[in-house]
């Protein structure tokens, strides 16, 4: 199993590094023969070579099954073009899959009290390949346009991965749309409802501002939604309220081929170097990757190892803790092995998860 390791920019150069160590220890003491594959790509190569990724990169990238990625930052120079958006086409990444479901304890950590950890179990599955992310763009002094493209194809196949995904579990999707404004968007309402109904899966919809809304106000109403690129983009960093600190919110981008594996919260250049980016996300990212692959006992494995750094409070700083990335990600690390090794001693492994 080919893994590319991206750290990327800023505080990805500190995250990732704890959620490969999770990964070396489970490699190790199970001898599933990963390859780790180091990829370079971003703004310090761009500044050093004026590339951010190459041709080369991508084909590299292409070589792998697995990709786990930091975060990148991108400058406002007409010469950088987006790594991620370039990644997604060339990989055909196209279902953006962001879970907003709260580590057990983080609520009464952070002392929020107008909702329940109970009432947040929703997934939010963004269509990845076009839309305003279209990359058809004329930029000029006087007026600059950007193509939005929604086609039926792309539509079809979002529905498909986000009806499965609402079919395994409480069997209901909603369509979230603009098509009251946006007439491209009846093109995707349309899509998703017959798709969804051909496979007997409940379906709604929701005009996205009110749905905006209604995600915080009620998220207990929704499971399983399905969107447009932009949409999807916003809204599932807006779902990171739910979390408490989008350093929880992890993220994967999957293919037919291929799949990636990121945490949402960028480079985040204002604390890169302090050492206190939480490494959570990254690392929940990881136990995504591992659901993927099948290796739902250690994926079980990393979310108690989190939940234990949350119930004892070795956190940073965007949790009210007083932990380094390091600190915090020795820890979950050290749970991650108390708990492998506890799980031996029963006849039924799962019992611990």
């Amino acid at each position: 199993m080919r893994t590319a390791i991206i750290e990327g920019d800023g505080i990805g150069k500190e995250v990732i590094p704890e959620a490969v160590s999770i990964l070396d220890y489970f490699n190790e003491t199970y001898h599933w023969g990963v390859e780790k594959v180091p990829v370079e790509v971003g703004l310090g190569k761009w500044e050093r070579t004026g590339s951010a990724i190459t041709d080369e990169d991508i084909t590299l990238l292409k070589s792998c099954d697995l990709i786990l990625f930091g975060a990148i930052t991108t400058v406002n120079d007409p010469s950088y073009k987006s790594v991620l958006l370039r990644i997604r086409k060339e990989l055909d990444l196209y279902a953006n899959i962001r879970p907003i479901l709260p580590v057990p304890g983080v609520y009464k950590l952070l002392k929020i009290k107008d909702r329940k950890e109970a009432d947040v179990n929703i997934v939010i599955v963004r269509e990845n390949s076009e839309g305003l992310y279209s990359g058809i763009e004329e930029i000029g002094d006087e007026k600059s346009t950007t193509l939005r493209v929604v086609t039926k194809k792309a539509s079809e196949r979002i529905a498909a991965i986000a009806s499965d995904l609402a079919a395994e579990r409480k069997n209901s999707l909603t369509v979230v749309h603009k098509s009251n404004v946006l007439k491209s968007d009846k093109l995707f309402l349309d899509t998703c409802k017959q798709v969804a109904e051909s496979k007997g899966v409940n379906v709604s919809d929701k005009l996205v501002d009110f749905f905006a809304y209604d995600l915080i106000m009620s998220p207990e109403k929704y499971d399983v939604v399905v969107t447009t690129n932009l949409f999807g983009d916003i809204l599932s960093d807006l779902g990171a309220i739910l979390l408490g600190s989008i350093g929880l919110a992890p993220s994967a981008n999957i293919g037919d081929k291929q799949a990636f594996f990121e945490p949402v919260h960028g480079s985040a250049p204002d604390i890169a170097g302090k050492g206190i980016a939480n490494p959570i996300a990254a690392i929940l990212s990881l136990k995504m990757m591992f659901d993927r692959r099948g290796k739902k006992r250690e994926a079980g494995l990393i979310n108690r190892a989190v939940s234990a750094a949350i119930h004892d409070k070795i956190v940073t700083p965007d949790l009210s803790g007083k932990y380094s990335t390091k600190e915090v990600g020795a820890f979950i690390l050290s749970k991650v092995r108390q708990y492998d090794a506890a799980s031996f001693c029963l006849e039924d492994p799962d019992g611990l998860l």
